[in-house]
């Protein structure tokens, strides 16, 4: 009897898979357009309506089923028992280290037992911790939970601007907390989201800043994300107030889009001058300049260089401006005076560095550090002084460096180091011995279960012969037999490089027998801005292609097979992802998109969509329709293909990519694929951005039904219905 009640649990929960997806499909109103001659039938047109009753019923329905599948996988809570303990093991986290001018470090710090971080505050490295802030303390709005997702002290330390948020939303409301006093003011200014706008800048009186301010924070209005403004903000003003100094409405004569992010920062305390930067999906900027003085004053911004000289990034020493350029193909730093600026006639100062990419710079009273990166996953670091380059050793080989430096009057800085394998580490350079020395503020803890894993570097050749990045973590002892899961992730939008750091899924991946593989595609940096270029608007069809490639490399070497490897892409790698899923789907099993860019010909009916269109294109224009078309992974679903396993996530307070999107993607694979594979949607009705700003335990749950579903669908024996 009891092999006969497993066994009729096993029929009906495999029934239940295959069947589910037949028997609840979504509602259909389909919506035919003409583009450019082509008619384009959407068939789930509807589906973008979430206040539609039908719409919320079948995204809720298939909510409940998801997790209760996800929930019915053997061994699921293992993932989140393993992130748990080790948590524990480091007994506390730090984040958001922020040093002001007289040594006040302010941070973020978690303790393994809570589930956000608080605020602290100490003087000096050596000094005593005082808890200042604690979000769950913070209960002014209608007892929602916020956490904190971004904090800035001003140049002395005496206050600092806290900005909350709660459930994935991103949007963020400000406080400010006084450390003369030890406790929060009054002021409370909301429609802000400085993680995803410049952040703040902090004015030289240390009593006001600029920040980036939203009109609109309801990211369903057709008005979300349009038409910000650069607003000053004096502590103790009414915060309704609102002093702007650059915007579309405030400066007609600059041309500036709804779209546009005009952001504006003070790059120093000591700066003559503010810098306006016209922004958004782009890595290249119009950027304005104007003297301090005449602040509050319309239409004072100048040009000081047009987005056509392909400026990444620049620092201002005195009354010079010291940059990156990417201009003509070549990778280098230059400088110009900000007094007569001459770009065309800029001096250089570092020539490009073969095989490398130069990829930002950091001021120093003395000079100014910079770092680059080869691959994107080797870092390295050089030190400019009395016009003479040092190579910097680094503490050990680092995937990813991040810089810190004081102020403009120090040469103090600091260095965090990262790789696949390695947490983050800080360090702090010694002058004297030009050595790095530690500098944590927290425990660094040790993995022995980890001892067994290696790093491999390897490139793969392009159906086009050029080399694409491909990062391998697996355990050295494991047998290229062609049976090993493998998880590939890729992104390969934005001009993003897709950076090593400790990510404990993979290791927790490899730990279980399985390999990962991170593909450096194209639409990245890893090698410089023509990487990106090469998986751009028409090119991106290079992004799913590279994709393509690594996986084929990772079948001929006998690592694994079709039936082994689980394709991951979050955000805009849900193209690379999607594309590679319906282009080749007899080459995975597996496909996760969490937060997945599916529908890209429906770009510009998002909120974010016409900033993406600075990336992707924008189906007005008859070139940029096809490569639209080409990209958009919902079309390219077609009836009677057997489709891989595929899990499917969305967050329904994502300001990035709406919650619609994925909708729509799972909709029509469970209409047209013919497969017994399960195709599951999960809304997060709690969650936003493929797991930004969420509570802990919620994020590991997220990444636990990910785990387990690739596993599950993998056939790995741990997470089989026994």
């Amino acid at each position: 009897m009891k092999y006969q009640s497993i066994l009729i649990f096993f029929i009906y929960f495999i029934f239940d898979i295959t069947n589910a997806q037949k028997t609840n499909l979504a509602p259909s109103k389909p919506v035919t357009e003409d583009y450019f001659g082509v008619q384009i039938v959407d068939e789930f047109r509807n589906l973008e309506n979430l206040k539609d009753a039908s719409v919320i019923t079948w995204m809720e329905s298939q909510t409940n089923y998801s997790n209760l599948t996800l929930h019915k996988i053997p061994n699921r809570e293992y993932y989140i028992n393993k992130r748990i303990e080790f948590d524990k093991r480091q007994s506390f986290s730090v984040d958001k280290i922020s040093i002001t001018e007289n040594d006040f470090y302010f941070y973020l710090k978690k303790k393994a037992d809570e589930n956000v971080s608080k605020l602290y505050y100490r003087k000096g490295f050596n000094g005593i911790e005082t808890e200042i802030f604690n979000p769950e303390n913070y209960n002014g709005r209608n007892d929602k939970k916020f956490i904190i997702n971004y904090i800035k002290p001003n140049y002395d330390g005496s206050k600092i601007a806290i900005a909350l948020t709660e459930s994935g939303k991103e949007i963020s409301e400000m406080i400010i907390y006084d450390m003369k006093s030890q406790q929060v003011l009054p002021d409370h200014i909301t429609n802000c989201w400085p993680t995803n706008g410049g952040g703040i800048s902090w004015l030289s009186d240390n009593n006001s800043f600029i920040y980036l301010q939203f009109p609109i924070t309801d990211p369903n209005s057709e008005k979300f994300m349009k038409d910000m403004q650069a607003v000053v903000y004096k502590i103790g003003q009414n915060s309704k107030e609102l002093n702007v100094i650059l915007s579309k409405k405030n400066n007609p004569s600059l041309k500036i889009n709804s779209e546009d992010y005009p952001i504006v920062k003070l790059p120093t305390k000591e700066s003559h001058y503010l810098f306006g930067y016209i922004a958004g999906a782009t890595n290249f900027n119009d950027t304005y300049f104007q003297p301090i003085s005449v602040t509050n004053k319309k239409d004072q911004w100048k040009l000081l260089f047009s987005k056509e000289e392909k400026i990444r990034e620049f620092i201002v020493k005195n009354d010079s401006i010291i940059y990156i350029s990417e201009k003509n193909g070549v990778n280098a730093v230059y400088y110009t005076s900000l007094k007569t600026p001459n770009f065309k006639n800029s001096k250089l100062i570092i020539p490009s560095i073969p095989d490398e990419v130069i990829n930002g710079l950091y001021q120093t009273k003395s000079g100014f550090v910079f770092s680059s990166s080869r691959n994107g996953v080797e870092a390295k670091l050089y030190l400019y002084q009395n016009s003479k380059v040092e190579k910097l050793i680094l503490p050990f080989l680092s995937g990813d460096i991040t810089v810190d430096t004081q102020n403009n009057f120090s040469d103090k800085f600091w260095i965090n180091c990262t790789g696949w394998k390695n947490d983050n580490e800080r360090f702090k350079f010694d002058l004297i011995t030009r050595k790095f020395l530690p500098e944590d503020l927290v425990p660094i803890v040790k993995y022995p279960e980890f001892k067994d894993i290696i790093v491999e570097e390897v490139t793969v050749k392009s159906p086009d012969g050029l080399d694409i990045p491909l990062s391998l973590i697996y355990n050295k002892n494991i047998k290229k037999n062609k049976q090993s899961p493998l998880l590939m992730d890729a992104y390969g939008a934005y001009g993003i490089n897709n950076s090593p750091f400790l990510d404990m899924t993979f290791m927790l991946w490899v730990l279980k027998g399985g390999i990962v593989a991170i593909a450096h595609v194209r639409g990245g940096a890893e090698k410089g801005e023509s990487w990106h270029l090469g998986g751009f608007k028409d090119t991106k069809v290079n992004s799913w292609k590279d994709l393509i490639s690594c996986a084929e490399y990772m079948i001929h070497e006998n690592y694994t097979s079709p039936e082994k490897i689980a394709i991951w892409g979050q955000s805009a790698g849900g193209i690379t992802v999607g594309r590679a899923m319906t282009a080749r789907p007899d080459l995975f099993k597996v496909s996760i998109l969490t937060a997945g860019m599916v529908n890209s010909l429906r770009l510009e009916a998002m909120p974010n969509g016409l900033n993406s269109v600075k990336e992707f294109g924008s189906k007005n224009i008859e070139s940029e329709f096809k490569a639209l078309y080409e990209m958009d992974a919902y079309q390219h679903i077609k009836r009677n293909i057997k489709y891989p396993a595929t899990y499917i996530t969305t967050g329904i307070n994502d300001p990035r990519v709406a919650p619609w999107m994925p909708t729509k993607f799972a909709a029509k694979l469970q209409k047209d694929s013919t497969s017994s594979n399960p195709i599951l949607l999960n809304v997060d009705y709690k969650g936003g951005h493929g797991g930004r700003d969420l509570p802990l335990i919620q994020k590991y749950s997220n990444l636990a039904d990910i785990f387990a579903f690739a596993f599950w669908q993998l056939g790995h024996p741990d997470y089989q219905p026994k």
